[in-house]
């Protein structure tokens, strides 16, 4: 169950806050209803419920608040306003990818876009989802952790009157199989007509917690449903008579030839119309709305006809059905998050773009150096004349890297298990292996698509191997490296994809500048003679020439730039620290 207690937001500008202590239940097996007019604080209790917005109260589910609970995402499935994801994303990669975060077997996708009806949308990217398809795709990730407890914010928007009956024939059925269901809606006939206990919210109070029968009883107001090709003029005739014979009756006259009449009863209104032959398609007694005069614009009729269902919809006989639960989970592996970041890095093509595009650049600016010579052989390879900071292969790397982390916040596909800010140091760990992976990659295909067009356009003359390669490799792996893991930490921690690559743009720029004026003057040693020293340490021989891969690297890190680079790794990666530990005090 669910057990909220003293729910209050931070207040600004002397403004009172959205949500001023709030406290109810939701019990399990059972569908609640969170009700109130826009503005009233639904969202906000729910933010504060799940611990994406600062405040004070605790929220327990199953007796444990959430930030206690050792896997939130099976504990509860949300949905909050439209799904978290990359546009370019497929639906089929959408749910993959949050498979490998929760650590749930891959088939599970499938499972649960069975049930949801999007099995002819798989490949469909998020973008281009319409709101009724993207409601299917927001349960579906809700429903993917098998989760005890829904808690979701208005899911029938956007849907029509056949799908908002079929979604809450899922959560009715989520809670007869013994699951906590919380749903937030501004639409008081829902609530009656779909939830066992009713919650109502008015300017953030709590002003009504009810049973549904009760609640419909005594806060809402019967009416009589009609639809005329002639209903204004049956209006006329019925506030008439009501003035005639002096009862209290109120005719509100709606879209598409609808009337409700609040205070009259189907005989009379029908008998009204037989008398002066007007024409009535409908009518049927409803359950009203709340408060003592009825909104017109808050009342939304009932289409005639159904919309249409994409394939692979379930039909009406099959509103109850639900993923199969999950007899085995996945122990918690070191792999998961490395199985996430994979199916997060390939699943777009901002990757291969890149890539594409750091190549062409790079064999473009190789040709041209070639041709303006004056350009020592090892930048020529790295396509890296003297006026650019960096050559592309590192700007390329990067920019991945800060896409890494940069799309965790523009678009948080992990906001329903820890909030907006991912910093666990295991997503850490796997992003930074993945970046130094790719850059890898990068740097290398760099270097032979270079090389390889320097043959074809000037043959042999300028594809020497140096004498002095091993040195070189090791500084232009560490390179790029060490700007994809810039771009990586930055983005971390400021939180944007641009801020990652300023923070790498800033190392050549900024810090070499700064590194050099440090290493100026009698104090800089030379490291000669390091491999002699190293043995005579050690007592040993190196097998395979390892002190030759020791000094090379010992090079590299004396070089203004691999020392620039180490420097601002190191500060980003304290500052990257300093951030998590202050989000876990919180």
């Amino acid at each position: 169950m669910i057990q909220a207690i003293g729910l209050t937001s931070n207040t600004r500008e002397a403004r009172p806050p959205a949500v001023d202590d709030v406290s109810f239940e939701a019990p399990a097996g059972r569908v609640t209803a969170l009700l109130g007019a826009p503005g009233a604080g639904k969202t906000t209790a729910l933010k504060l419920m799940l611990e994406l917005q600062q405040g004070r109260g605790i929220t327990y589910f199953r007796g444990r608040p959430l930030h206690r609970t050792a896997h939130p995402s099976r504990e509860v499935g949300v949905l909050m306003g439209e799904v978290p994801g990359h546009p370019a994303r497929t639906v089929r990669g959408q749910l993959r990818m949050l498979c490998a975060a929760a650590g749930v077997p891959v088939r599970r996708a499938d499972e649960v876009l069975e049930v949801v009806g999007l099995v002819g949308l798989r490949d469909e990217r998020l973008g281009t989802l319409s709101r009724g398809m993207d409601r299917r795709l927001g349960l579906a990730c809700a429903l993917l952790s098998d989760p005890h407890t829904l808690v979701l914010d208005d899911p029938a928007d956007g849907l029509s009157v056949r799908e908002g009956r079929w979604l809450h024939g899922i959560l009715r059925a989520h809670a007869t199989q013994g699951g906590t269901v919380l749903f937030a809606t501004g639409d008081p006939r829902e609530a009656a007509r779909t939830a066992d206990r009713v919650v109502t919210l008015e300017q953030g109070r709590l002003v009504a917690d009810q049973e549904a029968a009760e609640f419909a009883r005594t806060r809402l107001r019967p009416r009589v449903a009609v639809r005329s090709p002639h209903a204004a003029r049956l209006g006329s005739l019925l506030t008439k008579e009501a003035r005639t014979a002096q009862r209290s009756v109120e005719v509100v006259r709606e879209e598409g030839n609808r009337l409700s009449v609040y205070g009259s009863t189907c005989a009379d209104v029908g008998e009204t119309a037989f008398r002066h032959g007007i024409l009535v398609h409908q009518l049927a007694d409803e359950t009203g709305d709340m408060g003592p005069a009825p909104t017109t614009s808050e009342e939304e009729a009932e289409p005639p006809v159904d919309e249409p269902l994409p394939s692979g919809t379930p039909a009406a006989n099959d509103l109850s059905a639900l993923p199969p639960p999950i007899a085995v989970r996945q122990a918690r592996s070191p792999l998961r998050p490395l199985r996430y970041e994979l199916r997060r890095a390939a699943g777009v093509g901002t990757g291969y773009l890149t890539a594409a595009a750091v190549l062409i650049t790079s064999v473009v600016l190789s040709v041209l150096l070639a041709r303006i010579g004056h350009t020592p052989q090892p930048r020529l390879l790295a396509a890296w004349p003297r006026e650019l900071p960096l050559p592309p292969a590192a700007l390329g790397a990067g920019l991945l890297g800060a896409v890494a982390f940069g799309e965790e916040f523009r678009h948080p596909a992990l906001a329903a298990d820890r909030g907006t800010v991912p910093r666990r140091l295991g997503l850490l760990t796997a992003k930074l292996l993945v970046a130094s992976a790719t850059a890898l990659m990068l740097a290398f295909l760099a270097v032979g698509c270079d090389l390889e067009m320097l043959y074809l356009v000037y043959g042999r003359e300028l594809t020497g191997v140096p004498s002095d390669w091993l040195s070189l490799s090791a500084s232009w792996f560490g390179l790029v490296v060490g700007c994809a893991w810039a771009g990586v930490l930055a983005a971390g921690i400021f939180r944007s994809t641009a801020a990652g690559l300023a923070a790498v743009l800033a190392v050549p720029v900024a810090v070499v500048p700064l590194v050099q004026k440090v290493l100026q003057g009698p104090p800089v040693r030379s490291a000669a003679g390091f491999p002699e020293r190293l043995r005579e340490l050690v007592l040993m021989q190196w097998p395979f020439g390892g002190e030759r891969y020791l000094a090379a690297g010992v090079r590299v890190l004396a070089q203004p730039v691999g020392g620039a680079l180490m420097l601002s790794l190191a500060a980003l990666l304290c500052a990257y620290l300093l951030t998590t530990l202050r989000s876990r005090v919180r």
